[in-house]
């Protein structure tokens, strides 16, 4: 029981910092928040995202290219560009350590007001950060697994921001139904979204890229919006007001 309570609190709290931080914040600005409590946020990242840790400024750069060159070649990431999930995946990770290393040079467009706290990012990025948490996860198996089958868990703990990112990359562009005819393949993949806090309406947010409302119909349930709705309430942080337009169907 220790490993599923574990697994499940593993894929929730790391996806909340990836959709939460990393996409909604970091690539879309949908809210603002304090320095401080930007740097709060990335460590949260690196607790919760552990071996898979992903720059914030890395992340929220690609994913603005991705916006910007949806479904074409430019696309960092795209199943009508390649062969299948593993190859895109790979396509994906490569890209990723390009842009982090300054190997790829990156359109001053796609940077602009990206959380940066570079030394974190290097410490994150580490062999030595990435091998303490899978030594960790390795280590709270041996202690709790109870079955032969709870090992399997195992490896997509260690990769569990891959794996976030290939259900939506993959999965949201080829299956699912569209609510808007886009330039692109986006589509929603509801009610599994309810497991991915609500990053599956994916056709929706292609739609209105800076609403913080994923769902668009009234059953379209978006698990992350009434958590940042409440945040913004505290002052944590600030919710942008959007045009009345972005908010209608």
């Amino acid at each position: 029981m220790a490993i599923i309570i574990f697994f499940v609190a593993h894929w929730y709290l790391s996806l909340f910092t990836q959709s939460f931080f990393h996409h909604r914040y970091a690539a879309h600005r949908m809210f603002t928040m304090s320095k401080a409590t930007e740097k709060v946020f990335f460590v949260l990242s690196w607790l919760f995202q552990g071996s898979s840790y992903l720059s914030p400024h890395t992340y929220g750069a690609m994913h603005r290219m991705h916006h910007a060159y949806a479904d074409t070649e430019n696309d960092v990431h795209s199943p009508k560009y390649d062969k299948n999930l593993f190859t895109m995946m790979w396509r994906t990770k490569q890209t990723y350590v390009d842009i982090f290393w300054g190997k790829q040079k990156v359109d001053a467009k796609f940077l602009k007001d990206l959380p940066t706290w570079r030394k974190f990012d290097l410490f994150g990025e580490r062999y030595f950060s990435r091998l303490l948490w899978v030594g960790i996860y390795v280590a709270f198996w041996a202690l709790f697994a109870t079955a032969w089958w709870q090992w399997l868990l195992l490896p997509v703990s260690v990769v569990m921001g891959p794996v976030h990112g290939a259900i939506i990359n993959w999965f949201a562009h080829k299956y699912g139904y569209r609510n808007f005819k886009n330039k692109d393949t986006s589509k929603n993949l509801f009610p599994v979204e309810l497991l991915m806090w609500g990053e599956g309406l994916h056709n929706n947010h292609h739609k209105f890229g800076g609403r913080a409302n994923f769902g668009v119909k009234w059953w379209e349930i978006d698990p992350m919006y009434p958590l940042i709705w409440t945040l913004d309430r505290m002052k944590v942080i600030q919710l942008r007001r959007r045009r009345s337009q972005e908010l209608a169907f």
